[in-house]
């Protein structure tokens, strides 16, 4: 992929390129089986995680780990893939978050500081993201943060479970952002 590593922070949060020394810390983070739901690696096993990771540095994606900005804490990952510099998008994905993070804000504060470098910074057009049909969770936070839902790839992904999910996309387009950005300023 032919983005730079990039660091992205605000007050609250900051994302990082994910390293090697970060495994044993994110991996704390994962013992929890549920978190893999809607997941297609299965992250509380060493191997699996690994695989997972391979991306993040072979430059396939921009993985990153969420750090707690007054702790230092990591709470979890999120990244950057499938970039199609001539068709001007990208995908935010491949996020999680350890248990005692989730519904406290942070997804939001990711997805608001890489929309912002996506659209800002590498003047993008497009911005996808994509989730399980049935992570209403994640759906709900979605269009709660604004962010326009646009349909259903059935079949379209293996999880680790072994089911296939029904994928449901979602998106930010450019002209969008910056009523986006101006509503989320504001909170």
């Amino acid at each position: 992929m032919p983005l730079p590593e990039v660091e992205l922070e605000n007050e609250f949060i900051g994302l990082r390129p994910l390293k090697k020394q970060d495994f044993p810390f994110l991996q704390e983070l994962c013992q929890d089986k549920t978190l893999w739901e809607y997941f297609t690696f299965d992250l509380s096993q060493k191997e699996e995680f690994e695989k997972w990771a391979e991306p993040g540095f072979t430059g396939e994606r921009v993985q990153f780990v969420v750090r707690d900005q007054s702790s230092g804490q990591l709470m979890g990952s999120t990244a950057f893939g499938n970039y199609a510099k001539r068709d001007q998008r990208i995908e935010i994905g491949w996020t999680w978050l350890g248990k005692k993070f989730q519904g406290t804000g942070v997804n939001a504060q990711m997805k608001f500081l890489m929309l912002d470098y996506a659209f800002e910074k590498l003047n993008l057009k497009r911005v996808e993201i994509k989730t399980d049909v049935l992570n209403l969770p994640a759906r709900k936070a979605l269009l709660n943060m604004g962010i326009t839902e646009e349909g259903i790839l059935r079949s379209h992904t293996l999880l680790c479970s072994g089911r296939r999910r029904d994928t449901i996309y979602y998106s930010v387009l450019e002209s969008e952002w910056p009523e986006l950005k101006a509503r989320w300023n504001k909170k």
